[in-house]
């Protein structure tokens, strides 16, 4: 096979394999959001139904400030198993091909390189330990008084943006203006 071919070819694995090695890491990186959500409840009926969907949810309360009306809640994020057979299949894959392109630019060691292949499983185990952690979420409520005594309440949560998304979904929150 032509020289230039081969040599083009390992340049472009070569950036694939560096592209999954990052998207690799970024599978878990922290993905910590702050928002401000308002609700039309009140304020003491939405601190009980925050208190049931994190319960629901098994998270725990882990610290509650008083004065200034905060509570921080805890759970354990456990790792997806689709995603780290994914992960391992991905760099499977990855290693695969950076070893065919390697065994075909040194033929004389081609078979070594296809050994890479067993370096695949390091993906899944990686994500697995750094992906099972504790989370925290932290809520901060106070309540608004609108024109003609309407009451609305005002949430500013901190937690994961899944975390986030799905507490908006499940109690009808929308975003503050």
């Amino acid at each position: 096979m032509n020289t230039a071919v081969l040599s083009s070819t390992f340049l472009l694995t070569l950036l694939l394999a560096v592209g999954l090695f990052f998207f690799i890491k970024a599978s878990v990186k922290d993905r910590t959001e702050q928002v401000k959500l308002v609700s039309e409840q009140a304020e003491d009926v939405l601190a009980s139904e925050l208190k049931a969907y994190f319960s629901q949810r098994s998270y725990r309360v882990a610290a509650v400030d008083d004065p200034s009306h905060q509570v921080t809640f805890e759970g354990l994020v456990r790792p997806s198993w689709f995603l780290a057979i994914f992960l391992t299949m991905l760099s499977a894959v990855g290693m695969l091909c950076l070893g065919l392109v390697l065994s075909m630019l040194v033929p004389a060691r081609g078979g070594i390189f296809l050994l890479l292949v067993l370096v695949s499983p390091l993906a899944g185990i990686f994500y697995w330990k750094k992906a099972g952690r504790s989370e925290q979420v932290s809520l901060k409520l106070e309540g608004l008084t609108l024109e003609g005594n309407q009451t609305q309440s005002l949430i500013t949560v901190r937690a994961h943006r899944d975390e986030l998304a799905a507490m908006q979904k499940a109690l009808g929150l929308k975003a503050a203006d």
